[in-house]
């Protein structure tokens, strides 16, 4: 469904059968309820206070189903909180599934109304907004439940956007039996990892451990040691309960903080585009007809130079934080290239509590694949800094230019007045004028490698340019992606791209490399090239899944049977994509190198839900 709620016609049924409302009808027909302790008959009652829900239209449109008690709860709807996309993707699927209808208008409403005051407090959201951003994310996975139950289907970030109590969590794990015949054999499995890193599987209650009944009468499976991780759907739900409750001290005191948003002004902006570089400029934001409504103008300018683009486009602010909108550049040539900074783009932002400052991503392509990775800062009449215009110095370099992009700069500018941190000397200024200031400086032969703190008077730059005495190893990334095959843009299943590009990075303080405090240094010019990944006998895919750009751009072939390939196979595969140094040298006197995994898939053929809630 790519077409979010405002787009979607419909007129309520008050008869209709709300998706909610499906676990307890699962219960009635003998599913039992784990949150009482797994045993079969009615569903739990709730055990904890609900969120009163206290809007006139939700309660006119969905209480028909979901049953009003004498505090102004709503039954389900007042024990879950989570984003605008989780809302909405509960509202599409009681269309898509119960025949709810609603009106545009309505929709829009109500979606904002359980995204304001059920939804997740800022500090919540924080952690899950690489799900709105739609950005590539290697995930932590807290214990062996939660890989086992949840991630074979989908990431985890889809569940932590979501918070419920212990009854709640539970209901949603008997609608995915229910929908889901492989979710109800990952709840059924259990298992109990053995010394040696064996285990012992089995199928058997949902309360876990692998003491389960054999109907083919086998022996039972050895007891596993006594601090073996136990795999069950049960320490699953317990570990939502514990650690995504329904209330918390976050929500709590946002409740009582949380206002309307004040953002119409001058922001400043800088950004990161994967393959293309720094860019700064200028966004600002217009009140829109509602108080959460908003019309933006953009001026964004590369560091390397370059025509300005100039985007207009609109946005929504949820919960006093959340930022969802649309922009558009300049009309696009027939032929412009998938990557172009023109392109309509949707957002994701997230504005810090006091509404000073915002960071998130902008995003197009047909997998969301390409980005803009943005920071916003209210302008103030003070100096501010924005960028400069490299990542790094090397120790012993002397006379380096260094471009410090900022805004309000004042006309009298000395060396003085800019400090690029220890081992960094300015020893002159080329240029200045209200926008940059171009500093002349060395760098000590001993200056200690690590990140410096950039600072104009009071205006900081923190963290902002790296020290080095070598490049110690490349990274190619994102380090392991995924693109899809497909037609042009007029084809029912548009090809997914994949962009990529080289770091460089220096060993941190540990004197380790690839560890957590080495240091990017920013890109360096490499040549790239794809290698194969030999996954079976004759492996020939690098020669069929595409073609790569020497600006790290992957472009996937056609979708559909090729009968060059062996058995006429489609052109999916997966292969090496190498990024070699032009002059960068290792220890040995070899160019340095990196390389990065990639699949090329076929098409997602059918797209089940594609969260619009901006607009």
């Amino acid at each position: 469904m790519r077409q979010g709620l405002a787009g979607i016609g419909f007129v309520l049924s008050a008869a209709a059968a709300c998706l909610l409302a499906v676990a307890p009808a699962l219960h009635a027909q003998g599913r039992g309820g784990r949150g009482s302790g797994g045993g079969r008959g009615a569903p739990a009652e709730p055990t904890e206070e609900g969120i009163p829900v206290t809007d006139a239209l939700t309660v006119a449109r969905c209480s028909s189903c979901h049953t009003k008690d004498a505090k102004g709860n709503l039954s389900r709807i007042s024990w879950i909180r989570t984003t605008p996309e989780g809302w909405e993707e509960a509202i599409k699927r009681m269309v898509r599934l119960n025949g709810v209808t609603l009106e545009p208008a309505d929709a829009k409403a109500i979606l904002k109304y359980l995204s304001n005051y059920h939804g997740l407090a800022p500090e919540e959201a924080r952690p899950v907004m690489y799900m709105a951003e739609h950005r590539i994310q290697d995930e932590a996975v807290p214990n062996e439940s939660l890989r086992a139950t949840c991630m074979n289907c989908h990431a985890l970030g889809r569940v932590f956007q979501w918070r419920r109590p212990r009854e709640e969590w539970s209901l949603l794990a008997d609608f995915h039996s229910a929908l889901y015949q492989q979710a109800e054999a990952a709840f059924r499995r259990t298992a109990v990892a053995g010394a040696g890193g064996g285990g012992a599987a089995g199928r058997g209650g949902r309360r876990g451990g692998a003491a389960a009944a054999n109907p083919e009468g086998a022996a039972p499976a050895a007891p596993a040691a006594a601090a073996a991780p136990v795999i069950s759907l049960d320490t699953t739900l317990d570990f939502l309960a514990k650690t995504y409750p329904l209330h918390t001290p976050e929500w709590g005191a946002w409740r009582a903080r949380m206002r309307a948003p004040r953002i119409a002004g001058k922001w400043l902006l800088s950004a990161r585009v994967p393959g293309h570089g720094k860019y700064f400029g200028e966004m600002t934001i217009a009140q829109g007809a509602a108080e959460d409504e908003f019309s933006t103008t953009v001026k964004l300018q590369s560091v390397n130079g370059g025509p300005a683009i100039t985007r207009t486009g609109t946005g929504l602010v949820y919960a006093g934080y959340s930022w969802r909108g649309r922009s558009k550049g300049p009309a696009l040539p027939a032929r412009a290239a998938p990557d172009d900074l023109a392109s309509p783009m949707r957002e994701a932002l997230w504005f810090s509590p006091d509404q000073t400052w915002a960071e998130g991503r902008w995003f197009w392509g047909e997998y969301q694949e390409f980005g803009v990775d943005v920071k916003l800062r209210r302008s103030t009449p003070e100096p501010m800094l924005l960028t400069l215009d490299r990542y790094s110095l090397k120790t012993g370099a002397t006379a380096q230019k260094v471009r410090v992009i900022g805004y309000n700069l004042p006309a009298q500018v000395s060396p003085a007045d800019l400090d690029l941190g220890s081992g960094v000397s300015v020893k002159s200024i080329a240029s200045h004028n209200p926008g940059e200031i171009v500093a002349v400086v060395d760098v000590a032969a001993d200056a200690v490698p690590g990140l410096r703190d950039v600072v104009f008077r009071n205006a900081v730059l923190e963290g902002a340019l790296a020290v080095y005495d070598r490049i110690d190893y490349l990274k190619v990334l994102p380090e392991a992606s995924i693109a899809r095959l497909g037609g042009d843009a007029t084809s029912p299943h548009p090809r997914g791209y994949q962009q990529l590009e080289v770091m460089a990075y220096q060993r941190g303080a540990d004197d380790k490399p690839r560890t957590s405090d080495d240091v990017e240094l920013g890109p360096v010019d490499v040549n790239w090239s794809v290698e194969e990944f030999y996954a079976s006998f004759g492996d020939d895919d690098k020669e069929f899944v595409g073609t790569l750009d020497n600006n790290g751009l992957f472009t996937p072939n056609t979708d559909g049977p090729n009968p060059q390939r062996k058995f006429s196979r489609n052109n999916y595969g997966d292969v090496w994509v190498v990024a070699t140094a032009r002059t960068e040298k290792d220890k040995d006197g070899k160019p340095l190198s990196g390389r990065s995994y990639l699949v090329v898939a076929v098409p997602t053929y059918i797209r089940w839900d594609q969260p619009e809630v901006g607009q």
